[in-house]
Formats: C-alpha cells, structure tokens, sequence
C-alpha cells in the first residue's frame, strides 16, 4: 500500500505507513494484544464496583484506530481468547471469561472495529473527530460491558450503571483528551 516514507492517503492507518507484509500484519496483531494485555495491568480499585479502572479500554482503542478496522479486531480477539484460555493479562491479572468486567472485553473487540473503520476514513487526523471517535468507542464497551456486569452479579441495570459506568466517566474523559492529542501530533510527524 505505502511505504514508511510516504505521506499519508485517504483509507490509510497510521499501520499502513509501514511496508506491507503478512509477518509484519502479525507482529502488529500480536503486539496489540500485548499491549492491551499490559495496559489492563495499570489497574485500580473503585470503591462500590467489582470493575477497576484500567489503561486497557484506552490501549484497545489506540489499537484500532492505530492498525485498522480488521488488524484491531484480530489484536483484541487474540487478546480475548489468550486471556480465556489461561494467560493473566486481564485486569488485574485475571483471566477466563466468567468475570464481573469481561463483557467490556468483548465490547472492545467491537469497539476497536467501529474506530478502527473511522480511522480509515480519517477520523485520527484531527483533535475533535478524534475525542469523537474515542467517546463513540467508549461507548461501545460500555453497551456490552454493563449489562454483561448486571448479567454475571445480578445487579438491576440501573445499579450497574452506577458501579460500572458513571466511575468512569472522568477517566473516559482523559483518555479521549490524551488521545486528541497523540493520534493527529503521530500523523503530523509520519507526514514529516
């Protein structure tokens, strides 16, 4: 597609600055996964919620928007179904699937998707489609992860609402403001 001199065209990711090949797909696949599994370890405990903060919902949406719609999808699948199978990269060093916040795991798998498509249409070149791109994100997480959370505790929705959503909105809040900041100041210097 490009090479990693090449200026940026539409349709293209940050990941597709680099030269193309299969090896390269999944070392950015693989390496997603471990980043997203490394940032889930920044974890702390809310009073009130089973559901820690974490830099995992941040990293998984840097992932998309950063390899793509279908890079980010296979880079959170992979994360998943590692953490399923045994490996601890999930909050806190958790893993297997029957845990309070797992469905925000699954909505990242979507989540990482829808930014990674709107990226390609370049919505990570500017600072305000950005924070729009990183709140339609969030959102997406929060559309599965909550009433995953009401599911697997037997909280009322309303109660998971408030322990696993509205702690989490300042966080959300920053997390969208660093990344105003990080995607658009990646493409100005990959244009350089």
């Amino acid at each position: 597609m490009s090479t990693a001199t090449a200026t940026a065209r539409p349709g293209e990711v940050l990941a597709d600055l680099l030269p193309t090949s299969r090896v390269l797909d999944a070392t950015l696949v693989l390496g997603g996964a471990a980043l997203t599994g490394l940032a889930a370890q920044i974890a702390v405990p809310i009073p009130g919620t089973p559901v820690p903060v974490t830099g995992q919902t941040f990293a998984a949406l840097l992932v998309g928007t950063a390899l793509g719609a279908r890079r980010g999808f296979l880079a959170l699948a992979l994360y998943a179904l590692a953490g399923i199978a045994g490996v601890p990269w999930f909050a806190d060093g958790a893993s297997g699937a029957g845990g309070a916040s797992f469905g925000y795991v699954l909505g990242m798998l979507l989540a990482s998707a829808a930014v990674g498509a709107l990226a390609r249409r370049g919505a990570d070149r500017s600072a305000v489609r950005m924070a729009g791109v990183m709140l339609l994100g969030e959102a997406i997480i929060y559309a599965v992860g909550v009433p995953y959370l009401a599911l697997v505790t037997g909280m009322s929705l309303p109660a998971a609402l408030a322990a696993g959503f509205v702690p989490f909105l300042i966080g959300d809040v920053l997390k969208a403001a660093l990344a105003m900041g990080l995607l658009p100041t990646a493409w100005k210097l990959a244009g350089k």
